[in-house]
């Protein structure tokens, strides 16, 4: 053997041993023992080189993604021998239904291996942490991780809550238009029977919040609220009636 990387640790009569440093792949072969006796004694070994798998990247992702989108992320890794193992989570929990592809790198000793995710962008998962997992032999069970922060944005969804289930006349309701949208809807807008609110004076909006007070029978109908942003619009409605 002829390399500066291999030093001689112990020579004896019974024994000899060398040490090999910075192991690249074409350490890997057959290393033979020969003991000049006569005859000659040897003893051989066989050495495999694992190669080590890069720090994976997930590529394919444009923020922020619309509802409805299909994404297509891809993981990617390359120079693991054997090939590694690629496993996909969001928010901790394992997704199954992947494709995987192995490749041979240029060396023709190691493997690029990759991995896509394919799946309908959903208002649930915004915030969710998608992660792309390497495994391989030669991590020593500590995987290499890739992560990425999902950004999906969606129409507002709309609800109205009532502060009197049972409203009389003479007493006052709050009715609260609660939307949620990314991006945040703009201000909401309360119209009555399909027109503006009748009684500006008693029918007071703040914000999100519609207040009738004094009420009496021709408040009677249906209030709708409305929010919209710039992916689209939603309302809903609410039908009052005064006892």
């Amino acid at each position: 053997l002829r390399d500066n990387r291999i030093e001689l640790v112990r020579a004896s009569w019974h024994e000899l041993s060398i040490s090999v440093s910075d192991v690249s792949l074409s350490d890997e072969g057959q290393y033979t023992c020969s003991l000049f006796t006569m005859p000659v004694k040897t003893s051989k070994a066989f050495l495999t080189v694992l190669g080590v798998p890069e720090k994976p990247q997930i590529t394919g992702f444009t923020s922020p993604v619309m509802e409805g989108e299909r994404m297509q992320l891809t993981c990617k890794t390359s120079g693991s021998k054997p090939a590694a193992d690629i496993r996909w989570f969001k928010n901790d929990k394992e997704v199954k239904d992947v494709k995987y592809l192995k490749e041979e790198d240029a060396n023709r000793k190691t493997f690029t291996v990759s991995s896509t995710l394919d799946f309908l962008a959903d208002r649930n998962d915004d915030g969710a942490v998608i992660s792309c997992r390497v495994d391989h032999e030669s991590l020593n069970s500590t995987p290499q991780i890739a992560m990425q922060v999902l950004e999906i944005h969606y129409t507002p969804l709309v609800k109205i809550i009532s502060s009197n289930s049972w409203p009389e006349e003479g007493q006052s309701i709050i009715l609260t238009c609660e939307s949620k949208g990314k991006p945040v809807p703009e201000p909401v807008l309360w119209t009555k029977d399909g027109g503006e609110l009748p009684d500006p004076e008693r029918m007071v909006v703040n914000g999100r919040v519609l207040s009738i007070s004094f009420l009496n029978k021709t408040d009677n109908g249906t209030y709708r609220c409305e929010a919209k942003n710039p992916i689209g619009r939603n309302s809903t409605e609410y039908v009052l009636i005064v006892h």
